[in-house]
């Protein structure tokens, strides 16, 4: 049978190779960091959310929105601060446990963060929109704790994300 293929097999097996290491959703996830950033921005300077935001950000995540917003409503991201260094650890309380968010690093201890963001199929995890927009919106539980617990308390949340893998 001929090849109908006028790329050769080395070359078209190069290609797929290439095609793995840039995701298809590499744009796509840009643009909900983008937009995520830019409505967490003008939240902040006015400390609501307004109509237009909200249907933007549902348009933009869908239902990851709509647990993100849940998150918010809810009180369910804390931001740690340990004395006195000042450190901060925001944790993330969502539906299968606590999950570590760093938001200068983009990044979220949950399995979907794992599977998708890091996939390059979406550009943030719900606990991650959660995060931004309770940080903006100051709607968020502090707790406070002494330096002498930080490395217990980030043992116990590294144990526990990772046994989930």
């Amino acid at each position: 049978m001929t090849n109908l293929n006028p790329i050769p097999e080395a070359h078209s097996n190069a290609k797929r190779l290439v095609a793995r290491s840039y995701p298809r959703g590499a744009g796509l996830a840009s643009e909900e960091r983008r937009v995520l950033e830019a409505v967490c921005d003008e939240a902040r300077s006015k400390g609501e959310l307004t109509r237009s935001q909200w249907e933007r950000l549902r348009s933009v995540f869908g239902e990851r929105f709509n647990n993100a917003w849940r998150l918010v409503e809810e009180r369910r991201v804390k931001r740690y601060v340990f004395e006195p260094s000042r450190r901060t650890v925001w944790i993330v309380v969502g539906q299968g446990g606590e999950y570590q968010v760093l938001p200068a690093s983009g990044y979220c201890s949950c399995s979907d963060f794992y599977f998708r963001v890091v996939d390059g199929k979406a550009g943030v995890c719900y606990h991650m929109i959660g995060q931004r927009l309770a940080e903006a919106l100051g709607a968020y539980s502090e707790v406070h704790e002494g330096d002498e617990f930080f490395d217990r308390l980030m043992a116990e949340w590294r144990e526990a994300n990772f046994g989930r893998f």
